[in-house]
């Protein structure tokens, strides 16, 4: 089959876009949600503060966190001395986070890569994907 240059309906370099997560019959083991959470929760130090730039109530943050830990069998986060000082990951929460990361990256740049090779026109990087070498 002979495709044309550039798919004929756009005026734009299309844009790859990856859902990549893990899970088991328990439920999610960890996805790139799980990742911008934990993310967002190392820069701010506060569960509410990550859920409120995330668009959710603390509730459903909560929620996710509770049911990733119990999925995971281990704990991801943890208050910062009393209750008003927030929530840092655990070294078990940045490394999972890191290690997502990671994953997510290579996954993708291979992706890329494949995509350049099949298909006869530019495919290009989201931006914004959440991955925290890539975040501002």
């Amino acid at each position: 089959m002979n495709l044309p240059p550039m798919p004929p309906a756009a005026n734009t370099v299309p844009t790859l876009r990856i859902q990549l997560w893990m899970e088991t019959e328990a439920g999610l083991y960890f996805g790139m949600g799980r990742a911008q959470l934990l993310e967002k929760i190392e820069i701010h130090g506060s569960l509410k503060k990550a859920a409120a730039e995330m668009g959710m109530s603390y509730r459903a943050a909560w929620g996710k966190i509770r049911r990733t830990e119990a999925v995971l069998g281990e704990k991801i986060i943890r208050r910062n001395g009393n209750r008003r000082e927030g929530h840092e990951l655990t070294p078990f929460g940045k490394q999972v986070m890191e290690l997502y990361n990671e994953w997510f990256q290579a996954v993708e740049e291979n992706a890329l890569q494949l995509a350049g090779r099949m298909f006869p026109w530019p495919v290009k990087r989201f931006p914004g994907a959440g991955s925290r070498w890539r975040t501002p």
